[in-house]
């Protein structure tokens, strides 16, 4: 649940807030009229990129007509943890369509107006990416000043988001079914992708929902247990993806093909392959510190609850 300790923190913070819900609307507004205007949203990549500006500048808009007529209470979420949901993914988002589209794009065009505006495009991603990250950083000021609380501004729920967005992005690498459906091992690793995306989001969703105190055991325990699984699956993924892609023994192929070389729409094969491989070992490095953040939080709850009951004991003694 989150808190206001003070009026004058609550106006500060809804000015900031409306502050950076402009910037973001104005920036992903830009984005995509930019790309749009000159008709250099052609192929996968840059069709994702498209949808991303248009999304975050949809949600976004819709936040703040939200927010203006005050309808935040007649959700039955807590409001400020979905903003906080939202921000995180979408700085995620923007700055991956920031890095994807020039590095898939820009560099393909020819000198001109198409270069110039797709050049513009992914500065204001840039832009709308770092006005999404300040909202975060924002979120976590007020934590540390004891204005704020709540699981998504803290480095589980953080790390939570995280790991459900590079699964995400795996998704959209792994989207051709001829990358693994030759082999049972890669659908298996497709599998894990899936299992652990589906536990985040459920941990995720549990507590967007104030459903967390429901559970049968405390939530950090339950989150434990689910990092706990999620590092066993995604260890057998990041061993199984890259032997059965790249090691000519299992039927890989360890060398960068010849792609082409003139304007690319989509992203090569072997490319896909390697770009899940990394991932892979990104999300594995990501669930490992979230493993090892919870095992201290639930260990030091629990040491701290054994001295507390001992307290008792050592007084009547």
């Amino acid at each position: 649940m989150i808190t206001m300790c003070s009026s004058s923190g609550l106006l500060s913070a809804i000015l900031l807030g409306y502050f950076l819900r402009l910037l973001q609307l104005l920036s992903t507004c830009l984005a995509f009229s930019l790309v749009a205007s000159v008709g250099t949203w052609m192929g996968a990549v840059s069709n994702w990129s498209i949808f991303i500006w248009c999304f975050c500048f949809l949600v976004t808009l819709i936040i703040l007509i939200i927010e203006f007529c005050g309808l935040q209470s007649r959700f039955p979420f807590s409001w400020y943890n979905f903003l906080i949901t939202y921000a995180c993914y979408a700085a995620l988002l923007c700055i991956s369509a920031s890095i994807i589209y020039p590095i898939t794009y820009i560099w393909f065009f020819p000198h001109g107006r198409s270069q110039d505006h797709a050049i513009a495009a992914t500065a204001f991603s840039f832009i709308a990416a770092v006005a999404y990250a300040s909202e975060v950083a924002w979120a976590r000021t007020w934590v540390w000043l004891g204005v704020i609380t709540g699981y998504m501004v803290t480095v589980p729920g953080l790390l939570k988001g995280l790991e459900a967005f590079v699964a995400a992005v795996i998704f959209a690498f792994i989207i051709d079914s001829h990358l693994y459906l030759h082999q049972p091992a890669l659908v298996w690793c497709v599998a894990v992708y899936s299992i652990c995306f589906l536990l985040a989001a459920t941990a995720l969703l549990l507590n967007w929902c104030d459903c967390d105190n429901r559970l049968p055991v405390a939530f950090p325990t339950f989150l434990l247990g689910l990092t706990l699984l999620s590092v066993l699956l995604y260890t057998s993924a990041l061993v199984l993806w890259p032997l059965y892609q790249f090691d000519e023994q299992f039927g890989g192929q360890p060398e960068r093909p010849r792609c082409n070389d003139g304007l690319v729409y989509s992203v090569c094969t072997w490319d896909q392959q390697l770009a899940v491989a990394v991932l892979t070992a990104v999300n594995l490095l990501v669930y490992v510190v979230d493993l090892v953040f919870l095992a201290h939080m639930v260990f030091s709850r629990t040491e701290d609850q054994l001295r507390g009951s001992q307290f008792p004991l050592l007084y009547k003694s």
